[in-house]
């Protein structure tokens, strides 16, 4: 039994309402530091692929088919990591959760780069996507329930800023790498997180939230205390008594419940959304470095480095989100970002798509808006669920955004096959984007409440 005051004596409200109080402090920059250092390599070895796609296509090769299962042999793994994960995120807790998933996607990596074969090498690729499946959702989920309400959507697109930037560090790394020591070094370099796996067990607390919902009252109480403790040292002041009467959730953690009442609408919204993001956005990254010297005929580098535009553009998207998400809110943020991937889409189907040049520059105002799409999902899904079912809920979402990453790219490798013209590819994922856009009209804004509140 706790012993602690009456006044924090924990449930869901009380946990909520002694984190609404915590300014701002190296404690949060610590714990978004270590969790964001996961993120990164997650997002580094996410785009791994792509970037040897074109080498591996030559030096074995390949046919479209056999590039196409190279490459989504990592999404189907990342569509079962991330089912697993939001059953483990609840049962086990968030932190073990991600460490689990880091571990699996260092070791991976490490053996993608001693694949002999396609086969082998779309093996290994599987299980690395297990490992990034199950991090990226239980992540942003972690850091979600470390925040206040009145800036969680800063706090949570400034941390998820760190997944773009990992995609143009893989994507400036293979620039110089992959030409000058081959695409089995890119893995290697993949394969770091074994480190960070260690480390993040060691020095980041489990959510105090999730220890609380699950009735560890003492533990919940001492993981409190420890940040309140780290908070005061950091900011030289006292901590104010909680002063929202926030209400406690109530729910047993079952995965039907994120199927009924008033959180069926939120799931179809969600995994819609999820959907039509991951979608439009691997079905042009994956290919893009291809079409760039298959069908223009552009050296490697220049490829890469048109890549490595897009998603330097798509970082740029990322913070500006960041920077207004708190005061105009979800749905207009989603909302103008689908609208701008439609239009985009749309502009370069229309206009033919007929040089490299020409592609880069409307994929990159594609990225742009699709990176503030993917972002802001990730702050938005755990919102949407009681902390008992939140790993599970933005899980769900995650198998969704996974059947996109399956299916985009295998989409428009089937059009690529077909001989059709490029303006096919881009115009059925602008028509893609524009079903995303009506939808994210049935939206549940969250913006300024805590999760308590919206789950409560």
């Amino acid at each position: 039994m706790s012993t602690v005051a009456p006044d924090k004596a924990l449930n869901s409200g009380s946990v909520a309402a002694r984190l609404e109080r915590l300014p701002h402090s190296r404690w949060h920059v610590k714990v978004r530091f270590m969790i964001g250092a996961v993120t990164f390599f997650e997002a580094f070895d996410q785009l791994l692929a792509a970037s040897a796609l074109p080498v591996l296509t030559e030096q074995w090769n390949l046919s479209t088919g056999q590039a196409t299962f190279a490459v989504t042999a990592a999404s189907v793994g990342m569509l079962l990591g991330a089912f697993g994960a939001g059953w483990l995120g609840d049962k086990i807790g968030r932190v073990r959760t991600v460490a689990l998933g880091v571990l699996v996607t260092g070791l991976a990596s490490i053996a993608v780069a001693l694949a002999a074969n396609i086969e082998m090498f779309a093996a290994f690729r599987f299980v690395q996507g297990v490992g990034i499946g199950g991090v990226v959702p239980i992540a942003a989920t972690y850091i979600n329930e470390i925040a206040r309400s009145d800036s969680r959507g800063k706090l949570v697109l400034l941390y998820e800023l760190i997944f773009p930037a990992g995609l143009s560090a893989a994507s400036l790394t293979a620039v110089w790498v992959v030409p000058n020591l081959g695409w089995r070094a890119m893995f290697l370099i993949g394969g770091l997180p074994v480190v960070l796996a260690v480390l993040l067990v060691r020095k980041v607390p489990e959510s105090p939230r999730w220890l609380a919902s699950q009735g560890r009252v003492a533990e919940a109480e001492e993981v409190m205390s420890k940040i309140e403790s780290e908070v005061v040292t950091a900011t030289a002041q006292p901590l104010p008594r909680p002063s929202l009467e926030i209400p406690a959730e109530e729910s047993r953690g079952r995965l039907r419940e994120i199927f009924q009442g008033r959180y069926l609408r939120r799931t179809a919204v969600l995994a819609t959304m999820w959907f039509v993001a991951y979608y439009v956005n691997h079905g042009i990254s994956t290919w893009l470095p291809s079409l760039y010297t298959k069908q223009f005929g552009l050296d490697l580098t220049t490829a890469l480095v048109y890549s490595l535009i897009s998603n330097a553009t798509g970082l740029l998207g990322t913070l500006i989100a960041a920077l207004v998400v708190d005061r105009i809110g979800r749905r207009p943020l989603l909302l103008t970002a689908l609208i701008g991937t439609t239009a985009a889409l749309a502009a370069l189907g229309v206009a033919g798509a007929t040089s490299g040049g020409q592609v880069a520059t409307f994929a990159s105002c594609t990225t742009f808006f699709i990176f503030i799409i993917n972002a802001s999902l990730y702050l938005y899904s755990p919102e949407l669920y009681p902390t008992r079912n939140r790993a599970k809920g933005a899980a769900f979402g995650g198998v969704w955004n996974r059947l996109g990453v399956i299916l985009g790219p295998v989409a428009v490798g089937a059009v690529i096959a077909s001989g059709a013209s490029l303006s096919v590819v881009f115009v059925q994922l602008a028509v893609v984007a524009a079903v995303g856009a009506v939808v994210a009209c049935f939206m549940v804004e969250t913006k300024g409440r805590t999760l308590e509140e919206l789950n409560a």
